[in-house]
């Protein structure tokens, strides 16, 4: 047995031994001139060095693309193959009335036959073994503009800067749409316009019936976690009418998303770990900061504490009969932005789940028929939530202002107007 294995092995290895030897490279070059072609990619200096640096980012750890795998509105952004399928077919960030049901359906979805795949080195560069030399590193899979899902398409994003490359980025890296309920609505995207012009009125009343509520408030009411492409383009937030215009700093012309995530390499951070946290190579440049910044300058320090201050302010002025509607969560590993806020917001509501909240302040409006009675009753016996369109439209800013992670650094314009002008909605 073990004689035959032996043999085997080394028919295999003769055989691979002589595939090698007679390939062709592209256009039917052979043998050397094949080898010479992959070797212009596949050597340590720059696939090697890729793929070590790609260890370190959090695209490669891989949770989330098995925990979406088959989920056919998730994966767009959380699966390989998925996102391929996006761009190619250029799918659409619409919703679409059913005529039979009269309910609206978000189009940007995928077959469940492609709904799967960590992200890897043709995730993004998908023209990878096409001509079998360097000139497949692009084009990019995407870098045209990016309609934004969250606005149903009726916003778009185009980073032109370094030849469109952040567009690449922000086709994932963008809010989701907040829809109405299908029970109590038609399950179309929320109107932000209304929110921030009638931001008196009430977004969701539990006193009355379901002519007037469209939605059902919950712990996961949120626009996910993707917020920092909408941030950086100053698009998106709802935006209220305050003391402070609605502009955008000079990141959003002048830099690219690979300008600092992609900087030269520093420890952890820069090249294909796109980490740019503590790398400043890609900040000091005779272009964009000729004077050197580092984490303790106060350009860096001041707009950061600005910035946490009015999200500290914010979080704490969303209340309902002085119990705070935003959850807190000290956890450092579940709560990415647990040093954010002094509460330790993560954007979240605090209203009652038995599974995903059990400790929850606020009643949940919509119980599950499959709750346990106990669960029933510590339901009832909590605070009713009540919103008006300013307090939700302050929650989505929260949320777009806190989870676009670096404290206003991205766009901190952009950032201060959302939160003061929510602030002033509020008061």
């Amino acid at each position: 047995m073990i004689i035959k294995t032996t043999a085997l092995l080394l028919l295999s290895s003769a055989a691979v031994f002589s595939f090698m030897t007679s390939c062709e490279g592209p256009q039917g070059i052979a043998g050397v001139d094949a080898n010479e072609s992959c070797t212009q990619c596949h050597k340590s200096e720059v696939v090697g060095i890729a793929a070590a640096q790609f260890e370190l980012s959090k695209h490669n750890y891989g949770e989330a693309a098995f925990e979406e795998a088959g989920i056919t509105s998730c994966a767009p952004c959380h699966e390989s193959e998925a996102f391929k399928y996006v761009c190619k077919n250029n799918t659409p960030a619409t919703f679409t009335l059913n005529a039979a049901t009269s309910k609206f359906a978000n189009d940007y979805t995928v077959p469940n036959t492609v709904a799967f795949g960590e992200i890897n080195c043709t995730t993004c560069h998908s023209s990878l073994h096409s001509e079998y030399d360097s000139t497949d590193i692009y084009p990019l899979t995407n870098t045209a503009p990016v309609a934004m899902t969250m606005w149903k398409g009726a916003k778009t994003i185009d980073l032109t800067q370094d030849e469109s490359q952040s567009n690449l980025c922000v086709k994932c890296h963008q809010p989701r749409p907040l829809a109405t309920s299908t029970t109590l609505s038609n399950g179309d995207v929320v109107d932000y316009v209304s929110l921030a012009t009638n931001p008196t009125a009430l977004f969701y009343d539990p006193t009355v019936g379901a002519t007037t509520n469209k939605y059902f408030p919950g712990y996961r009411s949120h626009v996910h976690y993707g917020t920092v492409g909408a941030i950086y383009a100053g698009k998106g937030g709802v935006e209220f009418t305050g003391s402070l215009s609605y502009s955008n700093s000079a990141h959003t012309t002048l830099a690219s998303c690979q300008d600092c995530h992609m900087a030269e390499v520093t420890g952890k951070a820069g090249g294909h770990s796109f980490n740019a946290v503590g790398n400043f190579k890609g900040c000091n440049t005779a272009e964009c900061h000729p004077s050197p910044l580092d984490a303790k300058s106060p350009k860096f320090v001041d707009t950061r504490a600005a910035v946490k201050a009015l999200l500290n302010t914010l979080g704490e002025k969303i209340t309902v009969n002085g119990v705070d509607i935003l959850h807190k969560n000290s956890d450092a590993v579940t709560n990415l932005w647990v040093t954010s806020t002094t509460k330790k917001f993560d954007g979240y509501l605090d209203v009652y789940d038995p599974s995903l909240n059990p400790t929850g302040l606020l009643k949940n409006p919509n119980p599950s028929s499959s709750w346990s009675q106990t669960q029933k009753d510590a339901n009832a016996a909590l605070q009713t939530i009540t919103l008006t369109n300013a307090q939700m439209g302050a929650i989505i800013n929260f949320q777009f202002c806190l989870r676009e992670y670096s404290l206003g650094i991205h766009n901190t314009a952009y950032t201060k107007a959302l939160l003061t002008n929510s602030i002033e909605a509020l008061n």
